[in-house]
């Protein structure tokens, strides 16, 4: 009987004491063999927690054959016997880390890596360390699971089934050949069951995970504890059964995302997008540009994080607080505003007011603050103090995407004109006539968890142009096709 079908009987729950020691011998001798048993014991431990969690008892694995053999069972007992003496065997410290990574064998092909320096199409990834401080990578892996790592990233592979992310963001689509997929980070392991699931690891605090389709185990670092996570859930690691928050669906790139932003970069789009913010920066009405190429952005709190064009930087928003000051129109007042902004909203909707620009100085008896938002409609929704009755209109205004990806909004007040229009993605998507319209005042302002009311912003900035005049639609069109980082 060769190493193959011992582990396989082994694993079905048919092994002699012989054959028990054999299998061990083996492992042994074979370093692919124990990447395999591993793999399959980490799966193992992930169905079995499915059970538990669904309590229904798992039948008990018998051996073949009478008094000689003995019961086996697919989580502890002899399966992490075996492990534990593999590791003695081998001089190994921790066998659930699979550290038997072999440095010549290949785990992943990168298929795309725009913005990535260096890296090419077809480079094989083995079982050193990585790292990519800008871009996004596009991985399949020796079993076929689709990886998409988004910098800045640190990670390695520990076998075709095993994925240690130190750092980054990650989201995999695993096909049933790679069932039991697992990523690895210092909170603890996902361990996946046919699914659709990203998993974020920032640079301080626990990792999170969220399940887009399909099933997940989280297995938390403090104290092993294990819980079932499912589509449409999010779980924050290490923090026990219960940690969950909200399902962030637009926070991590897909694969099918990565072909669209390779495909513009290589065709020169984003030096298109440079040309257009240096004509901007030129003109006389220009208020304020804000980007974060050159570094920090100002006062708030916030995450840099990868831009819409992969190797670029933009600002995430996602927990309560979360916000950037700026000073924007020193106090002066503004008979015309024009507000546009590329964003990447992790929700659209979902009964809650998502602040892109408001003043502080917020008050009915102070007019012309003004408050640019997405309503809870998902919706643009830009007022202007005194509330007019018929400023605002959610229902007519267009709808923000529900699918994850960039989206250029822009606003235009014209106060002497009585009117307001709303842009998305460079169409005019409302023009409408305000039955009174006070000139704006400019000043102190936040973008995100504005001061006043949870007004929370959840999801990425990139850039934010403000002008002193009412832009016209061709130039808002010119805008949009300059900056879109699609193709």
């Amino acid at each position: 009987m060769n190493s193959e079908e011992l582990l396989g009987r082994y694993l079905a729950g048919g092994c002699t004491d012989a054959e028990v020691h054999a299998l061990q011998e083996a492992l042994k001798q074979d370093a692919a063999l124990r990447r395999k048993y591993l793999d399959y014991l980490n799966l193992d431990l992930a169905l079995e927690t499915r059970v538990d969690m669904t309590e229904q008892p798992a039948p008990a694995r018998r051996s073949a054959s009478g008094d000689s053999a003995k019961r086996v069972r697919s989580s502890f007992g002899w399966a992490w016997g075996i492990a534990a003496a593999v590791a003695v065997l081998v001089g190994v410290g921790v066998v659930w880390g699979g550290r038997w990574g072999n440095f010549g064998e290949s785990y992943a092909t990168v298929v795309e890596c725009p913005g990535v320096e260096q890296w090419r199409v077809g480079k094989r990834l083995r079982g050193g360390r990585y790292a990519i401080r800008a871009g996004t990578v596009d991985l399949v892996t020796s079993r076929g699971a689709r990886v998409v790592i988004e910098a800045p990233a640190e990670f390695r592979f520990e076998s075709e089934q095993r994925l240690i992310l130190s750092r980054g963001r990650l989201s995999a689509e695993v096909p049933p050949a790679a069932k039991g997929f697992t990523v690895v980070t210092r909170s603890g392991d996902a361990v996946d069951l046919g699914t659709r699931f990203g998993v974020d690891v920032p640079s301080k605090g626990a990792a999170e995970v969220h399940v887009f389709e399909g099933e997940v185990v989280e297995r938390s670092a403090r104290g092993g504890q294990r819980q079932s996570v499912k589509g449409g859930e999010a779980v924050v690691m290490n923090q026990g059964a219960g940690a969950a928050r909200e399902l962030r669906n637009a926070a991590f790139i897909r694969r099918e995302e990565v072909g669209r932003l390779n495909a513009a970069l290589t065709a020169g789009q984003r030096a298109r997008a440079a040309a257009a913010l240096g004509a901007l920066r030129r003109d006389p009405a220009l208020i304020a540009l804000v980007e974060f190429e050159s570094g920090r952005a100002g006062a708030g709190v916030y995450r840099e994080v990868q831009g819409r064009w992969p190797g670029s930087k933009a600002l995430e928003f996602c927990n309560p607080g979360d916000h950037l000051k700026l000073d924007a129109g020193g106090g002066r007042t503004w008979p015309e505003l024009t507000f546009a902004a590329w964003v990447r909203l992790d929700r659209v909707g979902g009964g809650r007011i998502q602040s892109l620009f408001h003043t502080d100085g917020w008050d009915r008896k102070n007019p012309g603050q003004i408050h640019w938002s997405v309503t809870p409609f998902g919706t643009m929704w830009l007022v202007c103090l005194p509330f007019q009755k018929h400023a605002v209109n959610e229902e007519m205004t267009p709808r923000l995407p529900e699918e994850g990806r960039w989206t250029h909004l822009v606003s235009v007040y014209d106060a002497p004109r009585h009117l307001l229009r709303h842009y998305l993605d460079g169409k005019l998507g409302l023009e409408m006539t305000l039955s009174g319209a006070a000139p704006a005042v400019l000043g102190q302002a936040e973008i995100g968890n504005w001061d006043l009311y949870d007004r929370k912003l959840s999801g990425r900035l990139d850039e934010l142009v403000l002008m002193g005049r009412a832009m016209e639609e061709r130039e808002v069109a010119a805008l949009f096709e300059a900056g879109n980082p699609y193709r």
